[in-house]
């Protein structure tokens, strides 16, 4: 049985200055067993990861379109930010990728996709990501939970972590899988537990990001 955080983020997002290192170490304390890397506008801290984490990691990005951001799974290279939502899915289904809808939703989220826009291309959308730790409102974590019910799509969760003690505050209990399709099927037998993070982590974030740029 894995334990999985579909959600996390490493020193190759903008916003994040955590290690390959400190993100596997702080999983084998908690007993996260599986994981995504979910980087801002990369798949390279995922691919790093794969070669050097000792459990499965699914290299995921979180690429940014003008109505918001959507989530690639089982990436095998970055996939640019600023593309239209159609070529950002079509770029993801060139990779054999899984389409994710990361914090939906989220009022307090400029990223986040736009409601309008996630009906419309419901029947390209794979997961939705329906429990977010960061995300602080409780209602729009209901209101993504009945959107993914409403359509049948499979449910996922992630800390959204962007320091080392969130990683595992959402997660996935769910069976082994072996690549996509089977990823699929397990994440549909999975049970969603955790809770939210305080809201001030966001200022460890923001700070990260102006190291980052100055």
């Amino acid at each position: 049985m894995l334990k999985a955080d579909f959600h996390i983020h490493t020193e190759y997002s903008m916003d994040c200055d955590t290690t390959l290192e400190e993100i596997i170490n702080r999983c084998l304390e908690v007993g996260i067993n599986c994981i995504a890397t979910a980087d801002h506008g990369t798949a390279e801290g995922g691919l790093k990861m794969q070669t050097i984490a000792p459990f499965p990691v699914i290299v995921a990005e979180e690429i940014l379109t003008p109505y918001g951001e959507i989530m690639g799974m089982f990436l095998k290279e970055t996939i640019p930010s600023g593309l239209s939502v159609e070529e950002t899915i079509a770029r993801i289904r060139a990779q054999d990728g899984l389409v994710n809808i990361p914090h939906p939703f989220d009022i307090f989220r400029q990223s986040a996709l736009n409601s309008k826009i996630a009906e419309e291309i419901i029947s390209q959308i794979d997961v939705i990501e329906v429990f977010n730790a960061r995300c602080p409102l409780p209602g729009c974590l209901a209101k993504a939970q009945m959107f993914a019910q409403k359509y049948g799509i499979a449910k996922s969760a992630g800390s959204d972590a962007h320091t080392p003690g969130e990683i595992g505050n959402a997660y996935v209990e769910m069976p082994e899988f072996s690549g996509k399709d089977d990823f699929l099927n397990a994440l549909k037998k999975g049970k969603i537990s955790g809770h939210q993070t305080n809201p001030l982590v966001h200022l460890k974030s923001t700070w990260a990001r102006l190291k980052k740029q100055f």
